[in-house]
């Protein structure tokens, strides 16, 4: 069902030209809210120090992907204006104004805010000159013994052509002069990978590297005349490029490119702002930066090592540890019998991923009564106890199909790692489909139960099986038995491993072949409901809501009178209270302490709630290049308690940022009646039904 299906019969007026707003730019307004937490004296002192390391990251990825993809359509000649009218150079110029201006922003909060509390709490980022004597003395032991060794000196002469310089390493631009010729050359020193972002001088205070560097460079450049020196850095393009239908080997390609990575055509150099308009000028002229590719930050550099500096042993500046709780159900009832007697949804960090999922997949292994297991896995920890599991239940003899996502952005070389070792272990390893990426989240588990019945155990998340994450990651996942499930799952699972073409599905929405219709049609739905005077309404979570189909759906409904709520963590291009367009959306975001991760979908549908969740955001590569999974969920209780999630977010009394019709976020600092606005995480930590506590 198209767009133009969704809005026959509606509002025969055409919608405005202008009513998407850019993907990237609203991708930067997110990491703008991310920047805010850290301004926010309220917030422990080094959780805001965690992130500005958060924003930095992700800016960082951000350069990587999206704007080196723009570049990309203007170096090929499919340089088409977005569905905002802009030229991708248009995009590139202004993502280039508002990210100089974010990045600037943070080196304020950084240097004007959270240095000087840091300072106030016993913890000090000095730099070289701020070293007494004996600081100096230890740091050129330091050097000689741990630094010296791992650095490589690059001069560029006539003999020594420019070297270049990796995606993402941090170096000094040196400048030495011969006392006896009088010869001026330029070198540069790159600051090994293997040593940390700061050195630690004792007793909480910390250097960072290049200063420790930049202090010994007469040892580097002997009987040279040092000049000057400046940081600089390099982001690289950092997306890959493997032709599936091409390639006899995948992993092997992908390794290929992986190679290749770290050398991508530039994004952007970031250099200090000392930096001198000579040297500047060389790097310019040898790394083929654009002057908007540039920009000129206070240092230190690279503040994504701060996390370093976060996970200092001081639990009196950060969060309280949370103790997951465990839920009721499986307290009273061994897993299995749990499980079969009723569904069970889980709400992570809040209830424990150790002790339901990781537990769902050992408990798997080591039970002679299932004879197979089925799971996708598109990121995992380094350490992954689900991996383990499913390598001791082939161990146990049983059939174990596991779909590892080799091509997941950024974590390709672990999932490569991860697949030799479950192929080694003899579990049958398939690398996805062909031309999409598998990032639904699945579990399937075949047991021979004590009644005789060989019954499937399932698993579907929002969330990745990833213990590490799921500590800090927000997500939903459900366990059942119920048999339709149990054959979605297997429909699913043998589509992925085999050949066939199957789109409908019991209670399962599956991308690319049915989501995106499904939900059209669901739109739809609501819309009539509400012509005929029927409860509508459309509540939906999501990280990302971009896709151009799905917004003009949802102008269609607000057209229609359909009341839209939208809690969105990213990037929104849907622009909520244009008159005649959107009166009735609203759109929302949280952030906080654990990142917003599910997605959930609500449609009111005549006063009977349809509830579902799963992977899928509303982009288009999620709804039309991906094997994604929403489930419908069938308890009331569990719909209900989603429903009231959904509406406690999105009231007026909860701390959020309130999107505006122009794309700009407000955050709200208190309630309706002036009142400190309700912590949608901390309430939620507090939930009877959750048990979760501040350990």
């Amino acid at each position: 069902m198209t767009a133009e299906s969704v809005i026959t019969g509606q509002n025969s007026e055409p919608l405005p030209a202008d009513r998407f707003l850019d993907r990237e730019v609203g991708w930067l307004r997110f990491n703008q809210r991310v920047l805010e937490l850290a301004e926010d004296a309220d917030i422990p002192l080094l959780e805001r120090a965690r992130y500005l390391s958060i924003f930095s990251g992700n800016l960082d990825e951000f350069f990587m992907v999206r704007v080196a993809g723009l570049k990309r359509r203007l170096a090929t000649g499919v340089a088409v204006t977005s569905a905002t009218r802009h030229h991708p150079d248009d995009l590139l110029q202004n993502v280039s104004e508002v990210s100089r201006g974010l990045m600037l922003r943070q080196a304020r909060c950084f240097h004007e805010s959270v240095a000087p509390a840091l300072v106030e709490a016993g913890i000090r980022i000095v730099r070289w000159d701020d070293l007494d004597t004996g600081e100096r003395e230890r740091m050129r032991s330091l050097f000689h013994a741990s630094v010296y060794p791992l650095l490589t000196p690059f001069a560029v002469d006539p003999a020594h052509p420019f070297p270049y310089i990796s995606g993402r390493s941090l170096n000094l631009a040196v400048t030495v002069r011969d006392p006896r010729t009088g010869h001026t050359t330029f070198a540069r020193v790159k600051m090994p990978s293997a040593l940390p972002r700061f050195i630690d001088l004792g007793g909480d205070r910390f250097v960072p590297t290049e200063d420790v560097v930049a202090g010994h460079l007469p040892v580097l450049f002997e009987g040279m005349e040092v000049l000057e020196h400046h940081a600089f850095r390099v982001t690289r393009n950092a997306d890959l490029e493997v032709d599936e239908d091409e390639t006899d080997d995948l992993v092997q390609s992908l390794e290929n490119e992986l190679l290749r990575r770290r050398f991508g055509p530039l994004v952007r150099l970031e250099v200090e702002e000392t930096i001198s308009d000579d040297v500047l000028a060389i790097l310019r002229r040898e790394l083929g930066a654009e002057e908007r590719e540039i920009y000129r930050v206070p240092g230190p550099l690279n503040l994504a090592g701060l996390d370093q500096i976060a996970d200092l042993p001081r639990p009196e500046l950060r969060y309280p540890p949370v103790v997951p709780a465990e839920p009721q159900a499986l307290a009273q009832d061994g897993f299995f019998d749990a499980v079969h007697s009723r569904e069970l949804l889980v709400h992570h960090p809040y209830e424990s991923f150790t002790t339901t999922t990781e537990r769902f997949l050992a408990l798997a292994a080591a039970d002679p009564r299932v004879v197979a297991v089925k799971q996708t896995l598109y990121r995992t920890s380094g350490d992954s106890p689900i991996v383990e599991s499913l390598i001791d239940a082939a161990a146990a003899g049983k059939e174990v199909v596991v779909l590892v996502e080799i091509k997941a952005r950024f974590d390709e070389r672990n999932n490569i790692v991860w697949a030799r070792k479950l192929e080694a272990a003899g579990c049958h390893v398939v690398y996805g489909v062909v031309g999409l990426k598998t990032h639904c989240k699945l579990a399937l588990v075949v047991r021979q139960d004590e009644d005789g019945v060989l019954r499937r155990y399932c698993h579907v998340g929002t969330g990745n099986y990833n213990p590490s994450t799921a500590r800090v990651y927000e997500d939903f996942g459900l366990f059942t038995a119920e048999p339709e499930v149990g054959e979605d799952l297997s429909d699913l699972f043998n589509h992925l491993t085999g050949f066939s073409r199957k789109s409908e599905y019991r209670r399962l929405l599956v991308a690319p072949s049915g989501l995106r219709d499904g939900l059209m049609r669901r739109i739809r739905r609501e819309i009539d409901n509400h012509e005929r005077g029927a409860p509508a309404r459309i509540r939906i979570k999501v990280n990302s809501l971009v896709d151009e189909e799905i917004v003009d759906a949802l102008y269609a409904a607000s057209r229609a009178g359909v009341p839209v709520d939208l809690w969105v963590r990213g990037s929104c291009v849907l622009r909520p209270g244009l008159e005649g367009v959107s009166e009735t959306i609203r759109v929302r975001s949280i952030l906080g302490r654990f990142l917003e991760h599910s997605r959930i979908f609500v449609f009111e549908n005549g006063g009977e709630p349809q509830v579902w969740i799963g992977s899928a955001d509303l982009m288009p590569r999620n709804l039309d290049r991906r094997v994604e999974a929403l489930i419908r969920i069938e308890d009331p209780g569990q719909r209900a308690r989603l429903v009231e999630l959904m509406d406690l977010a999105m009231a007026d009394g909860t701390a959020s940022w309130r999107m505006a019709p122009d794309g700009t976020w407000q955050r709200a600092a208190q309630g309706t009646a002036g009142e400190r606005p309700l912590e949608l995480q901390s309430a939620l930590r507090g939930d009877r039904r959750l048990r979760a506590v501040d350990g």
